[in-house]
């Protein structure tokens, strides 16, 4: 899904391990991007190789590309791709601060 993510050039892009402090998920996986076009590519994207590459069918996409988040959900994985405003208001890296990262690409 990294890759995915950085083929439709998202920047931004980190990794973070939730598994000793959240019960409903293991994994974020956050992106930027700058554009509400980008932000629906890389959400169709996410959803369409996870099964094609992985066999992995996601649970749900959540938001609009208006909204400015869109949110991708596989169970145990949640990929969030932002516009870039909206990832510094809603600043999950802070949220979950205590949490491991695993992978950051700028």
């Amino acid at each position: 899904m990294i890759d995915t993510i950085a083929d439709k050039k998202a920047s931004d892009i980190l990794l973070l391990d939730l598994r000793q402090q959240s019960i409903f998920t293991d994994y974020f996986l956050l992106c930027s991007t700058t554009n509400e076009r980008q932000l629906r590519a890389i959400a169709e994207s996410v959803w369409d190789d996870a099964k094609l590459k992985a066999d992995i069918v996601g649970m749900s996409i959540e938001g609009t590309p208006q909204s400015g988040w869109m949110l991708v959900d596989f169970g145990d994985l949640v990929v969030h791709i932002f516009m870039e405003e909206q990832r510094a208001y809603y600043d999950l890296e802070e949220l979950w601060s205590e949490s491991s990262i695993v992978m950051r690409m700028p």
